[in-house]
């Protein structure tokens, strides 16, 4: 009679199933999912202390509290004043600048800084949003700067170069903004779905193509006319965004589509098919093609819609406050946006704040530099601190967690007996 050893099958654990799922996500994926997913303390404390922060360099740097050093210890009532001073200048300047400035002789005049924030913030929400959309596909979309040029290139073009009756002019604008996004985004969008190009790499070169395209075109008569070489003709006047509170605000119908493309982001990706779709593709790849979804398609489709929506994006500056185009005309919104996407934890309704807290930094900074003589550059500075808090304290986190999985994991295996060998005959 022959013997032969065999063993009872182990059940696999949760760790074991929860870690082998987890290797099926790429590496970036798993890193920019944990960057862009913060939890609310977390926002929360990197703008109070970036705040903070930017008040206390606004303090080192100020010259009167320098020169009150000098003698501190002599006078140390001097500098504790002083600094007071430039401390709390910062926020003062930044509320009058960007909320209710009480220096103002009228009521009307007083709220004029609320409705230049929701102007600066209109940009930065829907390109927000942009980042919002193509991230939670599990995709980084760097070319948000160069998608919002060339729907700055397509609106601005119709809005001075045809000559459309009102409504209808403004409405074909905007259009041609969002399919000069969305032809931007398709490229990216193609080539990784047929290719398996990378996005990142692939966005950022097409950010400058369209940096160098849209200078070459402002040099041609078709752009300036009889103007000078850099700068557009004006937007014709029904092709311009509407003020919706008469002229003597610069806020203009561009902060209502932002509104509405919150609203429909937001239904996009947790009501409709093509959002769970989307959802699916960016949470694990090989799990949605198992499931029967068109992963390259959706993937394509994304870079699609993030791209319309930079294009959307650029309508504000170019049909709502410059009303021509310039070299400048997208300044630094694509990337801007992706700090505002990365506060607003790649929710819509987060990305809507996070753009009016950066809306009300750019707007407070005028007035910090020309009432306070406080260099207009530490709203840049304030802002990058809040993302390099929130980088460093989510990669704690996440390789926190890291290790908290894997010792889960590997007690839950010392843990599993082993089924004795069981004898068999022949």
């Amino acid at each position: 009679m022959s013997q032969a050893a065999t063993l009872e099958p182990i059940e696999p654990s949760a760790p074991l199933e929860d870690s082998k799922r987890d290797n099926d996500v790429p590496f970036v994926t798993k890193i920019l999912r944990t960057l862009f997913s913060p939890s609310t303390v977390t926002v929360f404390f990197a703008i109070i202390s970036a705040l903070v922060i930017g008040a206390l360099i606004v303090v080192f740097f100020d010259p009167k509290v320098q020169a009150t050093m000098g003698y501190l210890f002599a006078r140390p009532e001097d500098f504790f004043a002083e600094a007071w001073r430039a401390f709390s200048g910062f926020f003062t300047s930044l509320v009058r600048g960007s909320i209710f400035d009480w220096n103002q002789d009228s009521l009307a005049g007083a709220f004029r800084p609320l409705t230049e924030t929701f102007v600066r913030a209109t940009p930065l929400i829907i390109a927000g949003l942009a980042i919002a959309v193509s991230f939670t596909a599990g995709l980084f979309n760097i070319g948000v700067q160069g998608q919002l040029i060339f729907g700055a290139i397509f609106g601005g073009f119709i809005g001075f170069f045809w000559d459309l009756p009102p409504v209808i002019h403004v409405l074909v604008a905007v259009i041609g903004a969002i399919a000069g996004g969305a032809l931007w985004g398709f490229i990216p969008g193609i080539l990784k779905a047929k290719l398996g190009a990378n996005e990142v790499i692939v966005t950022i070169m097409l950010n400058s193509i369209a940096a160098y395209f849209l200078a070459a075109l402002l040099n041609t008569y078709t752009f300036h006319g009889d103007g000078f070489a850099g700068k557009s003709r004006i937007m014709g006047p029904n092709a311009q965004l509407p003020l919706i509170l008469g002229p003597s605000y610069r806020m203009h119908l561009g902060v209502i589509i932002a509104i509405l493309a919150c609203v429909l982001v937001w239904w996009l990706l947790e009501r409709s098919t093509f959002g769970f779709e989307l959802r699916a593709a960016g949470a694990n790849p090989e799990a949605a093609k198992t499931a029967g979804i068109n992963v390259n398609r959706t993937l394509m489709l994304t870079l699609v819609i993030s791209g319309a929506l930079a294009g959307l994006a650029a309508t504000g500056p170019t049909l709502g406050t410059e009303k021509a185009l310039t070299a400048g005309i997208a300044g630094s919104i694509g990337f801007d946006a992706i700090t505002v996407a990365l506060l607003g934890k790649s929710k819509p309704i987060g990305v809507f704040f996070a753009g009016l807290l950066f809306g009300a930094l750019n707007a407070g900074g005028a007035l910090m530099q020309a009432s306070a003589s406080i260099p207009v550059d530490i709203v840049q500075i304030t802002q990058a601190i809040v993302v390099l808090m929130i980088a460093g304290s989510e990669a704690v986190r996440y390789m926190r967690q890291k290790r908290r999985r894997e010792l889960a994991t590997t007690r839950k295996v010392e843990e599993t007996p082993v089924a004795a060998p069981k004898e068999v005959g022949a």
